[in-house]
């Protein structure tokens, strides 16, 4: 007997969930479906243009869907194409792996002034997703901060900072290139509202900060460290390293340049100020550290200081939103679930449909911690997949041509992927990102 699963997303998560399906001992067809006409997810629109090794686990994935029982349907959105609940009936069993497709707040006065953006907006920007393209970012003042201090939060910095002539080698789109080229930043702010020992970012994305041509990197705060603070060192190897760097980065600091990459710590943005309708200045207050080693929070301690503000991006933690037709808890971001199985809030079960990355866990993690995720979420759907039947058994590949829904496949992609490669090559990058639909679509139909 054979099943079908629908999978909806198209990031690692979906991609590990296909795979955990194929390994498993019963025939199964996997339908992935995609709102994009690409897939790949953060892989894709996330990942930093300069840093195109770690997008080399796509391989892994194309192995994956040239599985005979595998499916892709781009350009296809759950919710708006076909609702949730009649994709249900042609499928034994649902996935949902939608990711985090926002930021959290960071609910202060002014948040939401013209020039105040998601870290998520910009790096979908510039990383080329097509309902990203419209959006504007202010590069014409002098001052840039984003909030946060993880690896997206360096990124974000490092793309700000980094000359035009690096830029230009890698898989960045041309529109943001264009506009990247005419910036006037000068001053790129990175604040965390707690201390060095406690910051997010990986020591290889710091140092990278620190050997941008033509950028200097100031740190605003001695590294000095508490008891607990030194206690956290003793458990962490991650923060022994970020506190080695640190300390080294801030033993080289030199002013010579122009631009300059300014980390702050113990600090917790309080109010945006306006001026003529959009940003003027970003108002701070600092903070103490309180509690027990590896439980430390923030406490303010009533002092504020002001930075002048042209572009401010807010990076402190992606978020998921609500999915139509389940339940969603907003407090952690996620779809409510026992080990990958959808429940309601009250804890009763939702049958045959299950949910696995970013959605399901939050956002934590880097691209093989989906793996596991996904096997745990697959090995629960498979225990109840053959007490599964069908309601309506009409191909969805039927439906779709009879609605006149314009869906991409597998091979679609590969046509667009080996175009957005081939124009690279012209210019010298890994691949020039086609940025609208319409202009995917047209290549499909050369």
């Amino acid at each position: 007997m054979s099943y079908k699963v629908a999978i909806i997303g198209s990031g690692p998560s979906a991609f590990y969930a296909a795979q955990a399906l194929f390994k498993s001992e019963l025939t199964i067809q996997v339908d992935m479906f995609e709102k994009l006409p690409t897939p790949f997810g953060l892989l894709r629109g996330g990942v930093a243009p300069d840093h195109q090794q770690m997008k080399t686990v796509a391989k892994s994935y194309e192995k994956i869907a040239q599985h005979e029982s595998f499916r892709f349907f781009g350009n296809v959105e759950i919710g708006k194409d076909i609702t949730f609940e009649h994709l249900k009936k042609h499928y034994n069993s649902v996935v949902v792996a939608v990711g985090a497709e926002t930021d959290r707040k960071m609910n202060i006065p002014g948040e939401d002034t013209d020039g105040s953006h998601t870290a998520t907006e910009f790096v979908a920007w510039y990383n080329g997703q097509p309902s990203y393209q419209s959006k504007t970012f202010n590069l014409d003042g002098t001052s840039a901060i984003i909030i946060g201090q993880g690896n997206v939060a360096v990124d974000v910095t490092r793309i700000l900072a980094k000359p035009i002539s690096e830029l230009q080698k890698t898989d960045i789109t041309q529109n943001a290139i264009n506009h990247l080229k005419d910036s006037r930043i000068t001053d790129i702010y990175m604040i965390g509202r707690r201390g060095p020992a406690q910051s997010a970012f990986t020591v290889l994305e710091l140092k990278e900060l620190g050997h941008i041509e033509g950028v200097n990197l100031k740190i605003h705060d001695e590294l000095q460290l508490s008891k607990e603070d030194n206690e956290e060192l003793e458990q962490s190897s991650k923060a022994r390293k970020n506190i080695e760097e640190l300390k080294s980065l801030k033993a080289n600091e030199n002013m010579k340049n122009n631009k300059t990459i300014h980390i702050l710590f113990y600090s917790s943005p309080v109010e945006i100020i306006e001026e003529n309708g959009g940003i003027k200045k970003v108002r701070f207050e600092k903070n103490r550290l309180e509690g027990s080693a590896g439980t430390q929070k923030a406490r303010p301690t009533g002092e504020t200081f002001d930075i002048d503000c042209d572009l401010l991006l807010r990076s402190i933690g992606y978020r998921g939103v609500p999915f139509k037709g389940l339940p969603f808890d907003d407090r952690s971001g996620t779809i409510p679930n026992d080990k990958g199985q959808v429940i309601r809030m009250d804890g009763s079960i939702i049958d045959n449909v299950f949910v696995t990355g970013w959605i399901k866990r939050g956002p934590s993690g880097v691209i093989g911690t989906n793996r596991s995720d996904s096997i745990e979420t697959i090995t629960t759907c498979l225990a109840q997949l053959q007490n599964t039947s069908i309601e309506d058994p009409k191909d969805i590949e039927l439906i779709l041509s009879e609605q006149n829904i314009q869906y991409l496949s597998y091979a679609d992609w590969k046509i667009i992927d080996e175009y957005e490669v081939s124009q690279g090559e012209k210019v010298g990058k890994p691949r020039e990102k086609l940025t609208s639909i319409e202009e995917i679509l047209s290549i499909l139909k050369k």
